[in-house]
């Protein structure tokens, strides 16, 4: 019989509509002679199942299951397509864990770290991975911009901690510009994590487990057009992505080497997308940030390098779908 599969999508933040996005994708290329796909929207008025008609259902939150032509629905797995809470920060996942309900995303303890940017990167520096020098402040006592830059050394990046797809972001040059970018970071999020900026290239790498074993997509290199990979770059076109990258061997290795091993510190599932900045002075990645459930729109870095890997997507899902059992 085919398997049951939950496609969980939406949220509460402001990455909802890229969470919609992505489950288009994702709902497109998922092998129907398989699984018996269903659509389940996590929105703040409720949890819906949505039909191929576009009517909607509420959840039952008890054992998360659903009405279908009559029928309940139990699923056998849910497959998370959700950017911000409470489907990449380990709600939903220790959720599903207390049903034991399998789950295709990293677990609710490393969703829940990683959401956070200041703890990836104090979990991923202890287990010797290069990243930059950072401070970490909070909305009910904020540091003053002198303070902060007696610390660091501009230019820095001013970010929310717990957000994604780079809303909230600044990147600052100038002393006068931190106040305003830290007002702006701390409308999205109560805590902000602010970084030295690092100079190099920008490399993104996914990365995922078939049959217990790390594997490593190829390699794209982010060339924005605007000041840094922020929301326009990463949603409108605002950037230059090359898949594969144009790097030598050894640059290979060294960042295939960093992201498995990114992957291993911080016991990750499914499929994740690590951020870099390769500095070629030091000659050494330096790990930005990771994405335990990345982007899947057609503008997305995954998708790409999926199809350069020679694997189409209605495989790569079936692999993340069937590999959640396994857990």
């Amino acid at each position: 019989m085919k398997k049951k599969i939950a496609l969980v999508t939406g949220g509460y933040s402001g990455e909802a509509q890229v969470s919609y996005k992505s489950a288009v994708t994702v709902g497109n290329n998922i092998d129907r002679e398989k699984f018996d796909v269903y659509k389940v929207d996590i929105h703040p008025t409720g949890w819906w199942y949505r039909n191929v008609n576009g009517e909607r259902t509420k959840v039952n939150k008890d054992d998360f299951s659903i009405i279908h032509n009559n029928e309940i629905i139990h699923f056998d797995a849910a497959l998370i397509i959700m950017h911000g809470t409470p489907g990449e920060d380990g709600k939903l996942q220790g959720y599903f864990d207390m049903l034991k309900l399998p789950y295709t995303s990293c677990d609710a303890a490393t969703s829940a770290i990683t959401f956070n940017k200041r703890y990836t990167v104090a979990v991923a520096a202890f287990g010797g991975i290069n990243v930059a020098k950072s401070l970490h402040i909070f909305k009910h006592s904020p540091l003053n911009a002198e303070h902060i830059l007696s610390q660091l050394k501009l230019p820095v990046f001013v970010k929310p901690n717990n957000g994604g797809s780079s809303i909230g972001m600044s990147k600052v040059n100038k002393a006068e510009d931190l106040k305003p970018a830290l007002e702006k970071a701390f409308k999205e999020d109560d805590q902000i994590l602010i970084e030295e900026f690092i100079s190099g290239r920008e490399f993104t790498i996914g990365v995922f487990k078939s049959k217990g074993q790390i594997h490593v997509l190829p390699i794209t290199e982010i060339v924005a057009h605007n000041d840094f990979f922020d929301f326009e770059a990463k949603y409108q076109g605002k950037s230059e992505e090359f898949t594969p990258a144009q790097i030598t061997d050894d640059v290979q290795e060294k960042l295939e080497t960093a992201a498995k091993r990114v992957y291993e510190i911080l016991n990750c599932r499914g499929v994740v997308r690590i951020d870099f900045i390769y500095n070629s002075e030091s000659g050494k990645p330096y790990m930005l940030e990771v994405n335990t459930i990345p982007g899947q729109t057609d503008a997305s870095v995954i998708p790409q390098q999926v199809k350069v890997l020679g694997r189409t997507l209605k495989d790569f899902y079936t692999n993340v779908i069937e590999e959640a059992f396994h857990y």
